[in-house]
C-alpha cells in the first residue's frame, strides 16, 4: 500500500507542476498581449478600401473578374497605398490596376499588370504638402491593359 500511495503522491506533484507550466506560457502570453497593443497605438491606422473589380467581358461571372484591395496608411507625413492585385479565372489575359492620383503637378496615371496576383506593398509615398489631395483605382482585364475595365474608384 505504502507504494501507491507514493505513486498516487508522485503523480499529483507531476500534475501540479505540469499545470504550473502550462500556466506560465499562458500568463506570458497575456502580458506579451498587451504590449503589442501598446505598439500598435504608435503604428499608423489601416484605411481600407475596395475590392475594386475589372468589367464583365465573355460572359464572365462575378466571381471570376479581376480585383484588388488594399488599404492606406499615413507615416511620417507621406501616405503608403498596399494592395493585392487577382487574376482569379485564369485565363492567360493580363489583369491590369491603374493607379491614378493628384498632386500639385497634376495629375499622374500608373499601371501594372500580372498573370496571378501580384502585392503591392508602400507604393506612394504621397504628401500633403506637396498638394496630394486624390488617389484611384479601376481594374482591367485582356488582350491589352484597356480591356473590360472597371470603373475608377476613391481610394482617397
Amino acid at each position: 500500500m505504502n507504494k501507491v500511495r507514493t505513486l498516487l503522491a508522485g503523480t499529483a506533484a507531476a500534475g501540479v507542476l505540469a499545470a504550473g507550466l502550462a500556466a506560465a506560457p499562458a500568463q506570458a502570453a497575456a502580458a506579451g498581449a498587451a504590449a503589442p497593443a501598446a505598439v500598435q497605438g504608435a503604428q499608423a491606422p489601416k484605411h481600407f478600401f475596395g475590392p475594386y473589380h475589372s468589367g464583365f467581358g465573355k460572359g464572365e461571372s462575378f466571381g471570376r473578374r479581376s480585383s484588388f484591395k488594399g488599404y492606406w496608411i499615413q507615416q511620417g507625413g507621406r501616405y503608403w497605398f498596399h494592395g493585392d492585385l487577382s487574376d482569379r479565372d485564369r485565363d492567360r489575359h493580363y489583369s491590369y490596376v491603374w493607379f491614378k492620383w493628384h498632386d500639385r503637378s497634376g495629375t499622374h496615371v500608373k499601371y501594372y499588370k500580372t498573370f496571378g496576383s501580384r502585392h503591392f506593398g508602400g507604393f506612394g509615398g504621397f504628401r500633403k504638402s506637396h498638394g496630394f489631395d486624390d488617389f484611384k483605382i479601376r481594374v482591367c482585364e485582356g488582350v491589352d491593359r484597356f480591356d473590360d475595365c472597371g470603373g475608377w474608384g476613391d481610394a482617397f
